[in-house]
């Protein structure tokens, strides 16, 4: 059996996936009428609408009855939500359950990476999940490729083998750090690309702050303990690629309407969507600053933040920086 906990677009778009190959799985919803919602219509119209779900699909608000029997354990929650939903789990889980984080961000109080979060509270074998993957385009069987990720590459292929389908294609990794900040950092290079639409600017700023915005993500990853070539991937570049671009993106929607003048609270409450990029860039620049690593465009989509003041100023602060060779 396997259990998804949180029942938002991405852990009903795995549903899917995994139902088809066979499994049993049941989703924890959060709260009473969240579930209420989902088993009326047979779908989640805010997260994911007009994509049918499955009969055959459980849902529940019970932990113990989510996660008791459960041989893989997946967790489909905002960030800020991980440590108080592993908390809940310790009570029910088997020792010999497989973790899967599919969630991207770092924890705002400590400044860890999920994985981290996680280890720290379960002691169970963990996989990342993780790449270039709207939920709205996987829900409709749209090929998609990702990185299985864990410390075990023998995990790594377990997760690879339970995911792998002719649209879902899941290569694997064992460079979990590198994987974990590519996915959580292009979150806030895809608000500050939203801010460059929402204020005007065009394409050839779009493909600047990318670019470099890669660049300081490659930079911490690699301080951090990541590899180079885990940033040139699905997890890195491809990743990026796509939240940037993507009209499915929630952290280039807010980085524009931020852009078009709307403060922060106004601009998430307009998403209606969690908007992981704000918290995560809190984070990020910690990070930066433990590292001491240089991220002018981090810097300045934290100083935005701070200020709820984001203006062509920002972008002419980061045109004027002292001349130097282009290098990662």
């Amino acid at each position: 059996m396997i259990s998804i906990l949180g029942a938002g677009s991405w852990g009903l778009a795995l549903s899917l996936i995994l139902l088809e190959k066979g499994n049993e799985v049941t989703v924890w919803c959060h709260d009473e009428k969240e579930k209420e919602e989902i088993l009326l219509y047979r779908e989640n119209k805010r997260c994911l609408p007009n994509i049918k779900l499955p009969l055959e699909l459980k849902f529940t608000t019970s932990m113990e009855q989510a996660i008791k029997g459960a041989e893989i354990v997946i967790f489909a929650v905002p960030s800020m939500a991980i440590r108080a939903v592993a908390k809940q789990v310790k009570n029910f889980i088997s020792k010999e359950a497989i973790i899967i984080n599919v969630s991207k961000g770092i924890e705002k109080e400590t400044n860890y990476l999920l994985s981290e979060v996680i280890n720290e509270e379960l002691p169970n074998r963990l996989a990342v999940l993780s790449g270039p993957s709207h939920a709205e385009e996987v829900a409709r069987q749209i090929p998609t490729t990702v990185v299985a990720t864990s410390l075990s590459i023998q995990v790594a292929k377990e997760i690879q083998e339970l995911f792998m389908t002719n649209y879902f294609r899941v290569y694997t990794s064992t460079d979990l750090i590198g994987v974990e900040i590519g996915g959580a950092l292009k979150n806030v290079i895809a608000l500050a690309i939203g801010v460059i639409d929402g204020v005007g600017y065009g394409d050839n700023t779009k493909a600047a702050v990318m670019t470099r915005g890669m660049a300081e993500i490659c930079r911490l990853g690699i301080a951090m303990g990541g590899k180079a070539e885990t940033f040139a991937g699905l997890t890195g570049m491809g990743d990026l690629i796509v939240t940037c671009t993507s009209k499915h993106s929630r952290n280039r929607r807010c980085g524009e309407l931020i852009g078009q003048g709307y403060s922060i609270k106004d601009a998430i409450k307009k998403v209606n969507m969690v908007v992981e990029g704000i918290t995560t860039a809190y984070g990020a620049y910690a990070l930066m600053k433990k590292y001491n690593v240089e991220m002018p465009i981090l810097e300045a989509i934290y100083d935005g933040l701070e200020n709820d003041n984001f203006s062509s100023d920002v972008i002419e602060k980061l045109m004027n920086r002292e001349k130097k060779m282009e290098n990662v």
